[in-house]
């Protein structure tokens, strides 16, 4: 029941710069990202040979690296890294639609005397047509009881010490749910396993404040900036359990599909006419 993409066999990656067979191995056995999940990444949709919100995703990693103390090369650039990623799209045949996960790293060795040079992979794969357009039959939901996630610095980076999250999709899989939403220190709600969460309570919708610990999320930003341009009525706020209750309706936003129509948490169930209302004004004009 869990909604999933569908992707066809990875053909290659880009590995520092190079492209090789993804049945190639490149990381050694002391990678700082494999060891202590010491790395960021992002998720981007390309689409007819475009990357979506590129200088959305590019913003926020670089604030990523700043902030994680990574020495940045000289040539590592968006520009060199926009270049890479629409040449192995193109390589693995899925420019036309697909995603792609950069990854970038520390490097290797322990946890004190580590190599501070910056590594990156770049994945891709074809995605179905699926994700251009508005779910019909709305998610159902749950919330995951065995995690928080902290609020603090790091909290809003999109990590790749991903356990709250990975441990909530296991979840939410177990309980044969769509997605899982995971609850911060302080009992409130922070996000998905995947995705960012809207509101609407009233007239007026209200997603996660990043001091609640939700990621940082590059779909989030676009539609806070679009909501507002447009006129919606939209707050970043604390969003409590109880909150949900009370909502009229909820979406979940990334970056690859857009958002997603939750229909049903609990015994509560929403509807999605303002939800498909912010699709056809937002999600489907993105055009960089």
């Amino acid at each position: 029941m869990a909604f999933l993409f569908y992707f066809e066999p990875v053909n290659n990656i880009c590995f520092n710069g190079k492209i090789m067979t993804a049945d190639q191995p490149v990381l050694m056995a002391d990678n700082r990202g494999y060891r202590y999940g010491d790395g960021l990444f992002e998720t981007m949709k390309i689409e007819n040979g475009l990357l979506r919100l590129f200088s959305f995703h590019m913003d926020r990693l670089w604030s990523g690296l700043q902030l994680l103390k990574l020495a940045i090369p000289k040539l590592f650039t968006p520009e060199k890294l926009q270049a890479e990623i629409i040449q192995l799209c193109r390589k693995n045949h899925c420019g036309e639609l697909g995603r792609v996960r950069l990854s970038v790293f520390r490097g290797n060795g322990g946890l004190y005397d580590g190599d501070k040079t910056l590594q990156y992979l770049i994945e891709a794969w074809p995605l179905n047509e699926s994700v251009n357009r508005l779910n019909e039959n709305g998610l159902v939901i749950g919330i995951f009881p065995d995690a928080r996630k902290s609020c603090d610095l790091f909290s809003p980076l999109k990590s790749a010490n991903y356990l709250p999250y990975t441990m909530a999709a296991q979840y939410a899989k177990e309980q044969q749910l769509n997605d899982c939403l995971v609850l911060n220190q302080y009992g409130n709600i922070a996000d998905s396993t995947i995705a960012n969460i809207f509101i609407l309570k009233g007239e007026e919708w209200f997603t996660t404040s990043l001091s609640e610990g939700c990621v940082n999320g590059v779909m989030r930003r676009h539609l806070l900036l679009q909501m507002q341009e447009k006129g919606y009525q939209i707050k970043e706020a604390i969003i409590r359990t109880t909150d949900l209750e009370k909502a009229k309706e909820i979406f979940l936003s990334n970056a690859i599909y857009g958002i997603k129509w939750v229909r049903q948490l609990g015994n509560t169930v929403f509807g999605n006419a303002e939800t498909a209302k912010i699709y056809r004004d937002i999600v489907q004009t993105i055009n960089d």
